[in-house]
C-alpha cells in the first residue's frame, strides 16, 4: 500500500523534471530565435540537458516495466526507442555551425515532446483518481490512518 504512494510520487517527480528539461530547451532555442543568445551559448545550454533528459526518461520507461504497468510502459517505449536511436547515431547534440539551419525542425521536435510529457502528466493523475486511489497516496505520508469525518466534528461538543 505505502510503495504504490511511493511510486506514485517518484513518477510524478520524474515526469515534473522531464516538462521542465523539455521547457528549458524550448525556451533556450526561442532565445536563439529572437536573437537574445549567440549560438554558441543556447546550443552548450541545451546539449547540457539532452542526455540527463534521455537517462531520465529511459529510468521512467523502466520503472514502468519494473513495475508492471504495462500500458504505460507501452506508452513511453517509442520515445525511448527513438532517444535511443538518436544517441547511437550522434544526433542527439545541437551544432553550433548549423544550428539555425534545423532550428524550427528541433523546435517542433521538442514541442511534440513537450505535449508527450504533458499527456502523460495528466495520464499519471487521472489513473490515480480513476483508481480512488488518491487518498492511499496521502495517506503514505499520515501515519494514522483515520479517516477525517467533516461531520463529527461539527458535531462533537
Amino acid at each position: 500500500m505505502a510503495w504504490e504512494a511511493i511510486l506514485w510520487v517518484i513518477f510524478f517527480i520524474m515526469n515534473i523534471a522531464l516538462v521542465a528539461l523539455n521547457l528549458y530547451q524550448i525556451v533556450c532555442l526561442s532565445d536563439l530565435e529572437a536573437d537574445y543568445m549567440n549560438p554558441y551559448e543556447s546550443s552548450s545550454r541545451i546539449n547540457a540537458v539532452v542526455v540527463p533528459e534521455f537517462v531520465l526518461h529511459a529510468a521512467f520507461c523502466a520503472l514502468f516495466l519494473v513495475t508492471g504497468h504495462w500500458f504505460m510502459f507501452l506508452i513511453t517505449v517509442p520515445l525511448t526507442c527513438y532517444s535511443m536511436m538518436l544517441f547511437f547515431k550522434r544526433q542527439h547534440l545541437i551544432d553550433v555551425t548549423e544550428v539555425f539551419r534545423f532550428l524550427t525542425a528541433e523546435k517542433k521536435y521538442r514541442i511534440i515532446k513537450l505535449a508527450f510529457y504533458l499527456l502523460l502528466f495528466v495520464m499519471v493523475i487521472i489513473r490515480k483518481f480513476a483508481e480512488g486511489t488518491f487518498s492511499t497516496i496521502l495517506s503514505g505520508f499520515h501515519p494514522n490512518s483515520e479517516e477525517l469525518d467533516i461531520r463529527s466534528s461539527f458535531l462533537e461538543f
